[in-house]
């Protein structure tokens, strides 16, 4: 641990984003690292007392069993400020405030966090101040590009971390790991030996209250764009040179310039749907027009897949199909890779002859290989198994992780400026095919699997 940064400040801090996942992961963070010294000051628009943020902070700490000597020691000197942060004053308050280097969160609607950066410009701001936002960067590709030279007028880049909490440190490393760690795979790691490339993020929860947020973003914006291409970005990557944050960015960024729809055609290549009234673990849900805070106007998806092709020497005509929906009947997050099957079986061989899958499974972090195999009874006859092995329990929250690469200056799990303009640059056909009703948003009853788009490629 070479801690660079004393005061986290949370802005934002009497929302659910703080007390649901900020403070969960700080406090495991500090309860596995009792040496971290950090002072916490939270700022937001309710009128709380230094009291009543305690118990916010308590309550939050408790989630993780976290109590004790790492609750006192960092409610000591942690204060709360009522704060409107788009003011200039209310910041400098805020920093004034600060011991040590700080760093801000910004644990807030995307609008309000880039009117609050507006502010921190009129700001007397210190040195070695990071800053974190949240997902998503912008609203499209020039508004993106217009944050982050806003940005880069405040702190230069590498003090800038864009979370992305979705791929954490270990199942980064996992994934490295697996590919070029293993001769394996890294030889048959391209077109010529595979056939397809998903990856499935589908959950069982609904809107789960987001509407304020969800309703403009939908399934497209919330997780194709934020975070599912970064996952493509390190399964296809070439070898980085180091794990050092810049030759693992710089790989990531290879394989996003390369990225477009399949074959140009953002029609033919995507599909959404939303959500109709069903039951889910026992939950009976509404549709997704009749939540709380909904415009049905919007046509916002709940499931979108698409597919996209890198065009790179190694992954030329290779379909990579991303997916992601809510309210579903089984929650799925996988990897899934599945090789070209053999070229031929020595006559009298008979039974299964599929193609071999790679699956890496996502939170907890898993893999297994489905491969086929002679069978315990006829010699001739082909079975299938599957090698599974378990990387981790998945405990550590994802948080836990952010704030240490953001208190520790490390931002290899963050993303780069120039990867989020990518990522919009890349939706952009899709989003504008929508907008003008080109692709049809289907409905599925919640707590089924789903429309049934692909095959389509």
């Amino acid at each position: 641990m070479s801690q660079l940064i004393g005061t986290l400040v949370i802005l934002g801090a009497s929302g659910d984003l703080s007390a649901r996942l900020l403070l969960p992961g700080l406090a495991q963070l500090l309860t596995s690292e009792p040496d971290r010294r950090l002072t916490l000051i939270g700022a937001g628009t309710e009128a709380w007392t230094d009291e009543e943020w305690h118990k916010v902070v308590t309550t939050s700490f408790a989630e993780v069993n976290a109590s004790g000597e790492t609750v006192a020691g960092i409610l000591k000197d942690s204060h709360y400020f009522q704060a409107d942060v788009t003011k200039p004053d209310d910041l400098q308050m805020i920093l004034d405030a600060c011991d040590g280097v700080p760093a801000i969160y910004f644990a807030l609607p995307p609008a309000v966090a880039a009117l609050a950066c507006e502010a921190l410009a009129s700001v007397k701001r210190p040195d070695g101040l990071t800053l974190a936002l949240e997902k998503p960067f912008g609203t499209d590709e020039q508004s993106a590009i217009a944050l982050n030279e806003l940005l880069l007028k405040l702190v230069p880049e590498e003090q800038v971390h864009r979370v992305d909490h979705f791929l954490g440190r270990s199942t980064v490393l996992n994934l490295l790991g697996l590919r070029f760690a293993n001769r394996i795979f890294e030889p048959v790691w391209n077109a010529e030996h595979i056939e397809k490339i998903e990856i499935i993020y589908d959950e069982q929860l609904a809107l789960e209250g987001r509407a304020r947020y969800y309703d403009k973003a939908g399934a497209l914006v919330d997780m194709v764009q934020s975070h599912l291409l970064q996952v493509m970005a390190v399964v296809a990557m070439e070898p980085p040179s180091t794990l050092q944050s810049n030759d693992l960015r710089d790989a990531k960024q290879l394989v996003l310039r390369a990225t477009q729809v399949w074959q140009g055609d953002a029609i033919a290549a995507s599909r959404r749907a939303r959500y109709t009234s069903g039951e889910v673990q026992g939950r009976q849900l509404p549709s997704y027009v009749d939540e709380a805070g909904v415009d049905p106007s919007r046509e916002t998806e709940t499931l979108a897949e698409v597919t996209f092709e890198v065009n790179t020497w190694r992954w030329a005509g290779i379909p990579f199909t991303l997916r992601s929906g809510k309210a579903l009947a089984e929650r799925r997050r996988e990897i899934v890779i599945t090789f070209r099957p053999a070229r031929q079986l020595p006559v009298g061989l008979k039974g299964h002859n599929d193609p071999t899958v790679l699956r890496v499974f996502l939170a907890p972090d898993e893999m297994s290989l489905e491969i086929n195999i002679n069978g315990p009874g006829d010699p001739y006859e082909l079975e299938r198994i599957s090698l599974d092995a378990h990387f981790g329990d998945g405990q550590l929250l994802a948080y836990r992780e952010v704030l240490a690469g953001i208190l520790d200056g490390d931002s290899s799990l963050s993303v780069r400026g120039d990867s989020a303009v990518e990522g919009w640059r890349i939706v952009a056909p899709i989003v504008e095919a929508w907008r003008h009703d080109e692709v049809p948003i289907d409905d599925y009853h919640a707590g089924t699997e789903g429309p049934t788009f692909w095959p389509r490629i």
